[in-house]
């Protein structure tokens, strides 16, 4: 009894707390756009909750329609540790910016523990659908290498303005297939700014207490100061794994994990760009088509360099993608092997 009494009073002070975070957070950022909505105007807009469309690491999200009939995708945060941080990292980026590229925030609530983010509806849901199931036709016109290069160029044009067309740096810090979503005409938009990180522009290295992000997707330098400073760079490395795994429709695996059966996707593919052999993807492909999937998985390698000096910026990504593939020279072993890889 002392005990439950002792952890409510404990969870009730963590709630004031975020909470007064919070509301301070909001009083700065004033009566900009987006809008602010209470409660009950939310339960409406979410149509009191029934139509759910998946769960997340902070919470639900559910289908739901504005007044003037625009679908949206409502998200309730539940509570949990850092919850503060994840509502006010999205308001405070995305909310103040529109790109073609990235998912618009387009209303929020804050009404005690009570907190929701409303964004535009994405009636297509996330990449990682398609890349990692080929048995409908829409998975195979999706990553058709035309489209794919499409997808791939949409999303560097979106992390190219988060690092250099706001008037501060936005790192996201979580780019990964689940987080990439759909419009209605495949049109790919940047989602999830709950771990983002704001910085000047002209700041090239920023500091972080730990690791954020997702196995697999996360930059060796988050792990390990050994490798560089995290930067935008880490960004780069992220998108990198993205296009590897569109390229292959494989899963990275995690070279950490010992007694993998897997061989480490990155080190797959540079094996079979080398020597030039084909993989599964492209054995019924036009020589153009061949050719659109070879230049976006060189690419993919300059941006999984481990020395983050090495990786291009999101600006360079762009002139690759949108460039010829005979200026693009393969570059070193990206990796170091999974035998020798680094302990954090």
């Amino acid at each position: 009894m002392v005990v439950t009494t002792l952890y409510l009073s404990l969870k009730s002070r963590y709630n004031e707390e975020i909470n007064r975070k919070v509301e301070m957070f909001l009083k700065a950022y004033g009566t900009s756009k987006p809008t602010r909505y209470t409660f009950p105007q939310v339960r409406k807009i979410a149509r009191r909750f029934k139509d759910k469309l998946g769960q997340g690491g902070f919470g639900s999200v559910y289908k739901g329609e504005l007044g003037n009939g625009v679908p949206v995708a409502v998200k309730m945060l539940e509570s949990s540790t850092g919850e503060g941080e994840e509502f006010i990292n999205e308001v405070a980026t995305i909310g103040l910016i529109h790109h073609a590229n990235i998912v618009r925030l387009l209303g929020f609530c804050s009404e005690g523990t009570r907190r929701a983010l409303i964004y535009e509806y994405m009636p297509n849901e996330s990449l990682e659908k398609y890349i990692f199931s080929h048995v409908s036709n829409t998975s195979q016109q999706l990553l058709a290498p035309i489209r794919m290069l499409d997808i791939a160029l949409g999303i560097a044009r979106g992390m190219e303005y988060l690092h250099q067309g706001c008037n501060q740096r936005i790192l996201h810090f979580d780019i990964k297939p689940h987080n990439i979503l759909l419009d209605y005409n495949f049109n790919p938009k940047i989602s999830d700014f709950g771990l983002a990180k704001v910085c000047a522009r002209d700041q090239s290295i920023i500091t972080l207490t730990a690791a954020r992000g997702t196995m697999g997707y996360i930059a060796p330098e988050l792990y390990s100061r050994n490798f560089g400073g995290v930067s935008y760079k880490s960004d780069v490395y992220s998108f990198g794994m993205l296009v590897l795994e569109m390229v292959s429709g494989r899963r990275n695996s995690d070279p950490s994990v010992e007694g993998q059966n897997e061989v480490y996707l990155p080190e797959w593919i540079y094996e079979k760009i080398t020597t030039e052999q084909e993989w599964e993807l492209t054995l019924e492909m036009a020589a153009q088509d061949k050719e659109k999937m070879r230049q976006l998985t060189i690419v993919a390698l300059w941006c999984i360099q481990w020395n983050p000096k090495n990786r291009p910026s999101m600006t360079k990504v762009v002139n690759m993608l949108t460039g010829r593939l005979q200026n693009l020279q393969i570059p070193p072993k990206p990796f170091v092997s999974s035998e020798n890889h680094p302990t954090t």
